[in-house]
């Protein structure tokens, strides 16, 4: 596979990953926990390929934080989404267990939108392809 072929399967998931979160609000009850943990994965993949394309090796982690600093190395402008990620960070793997984060619907909300503005964020970029 080719590495724009990895990216843009990245990309592809990341992005079937926030049109799922989004989708999911429609249901009744909103499963807010599973929304929040999708708009993680989608901002997830969407690190790990800017980080495909920059040829970096993608370490096995669900911290959008420790991706984000890894995206820093090749453009300084990633400070822009580090509160995104790290509000973020929290809805990988602590949601598919049982845990003890109280979600809120609010919460869900500011996922979405984290997750988008990171799609954003990260599409804005020229991949050449």
């Amino acid at each position: 596979m080719s590495k724009v072929d990895v990216v843009k399967e990245w990309f592809y998931l990341a992005e079937t990953d926030l049109k799922s979160a989004i989708f999911l609000k429609g249901m009744s009850p909103i499963p807010v926990e599973i929304i929040c943990y999708h708009c993680q994965q989608s901002s997830e993949k969407y690190l790990k390929g800017f980080l495909a394309f920059h040829d970096e090796k993608i370490v096995k982690t669900h911290d959008l934080i420790v991706l984000n600093n890894l995206c820093k190395k090749f453009n300084s402008e990633f400070i822009k989404i580090e509160d995104f990620c790290l509000r973020l960070t929290d809805y990988s793997t602590n949601i598919r267990y049982l845990a003890t984060l109280d979600i809120t619907q609010n919460d869900m909300e500011l996922a979405i939108i984290d997750a988008t503005k990171i799609q954003e964020f990260i599409l804005k970029f020229d991949f050449n392809f």
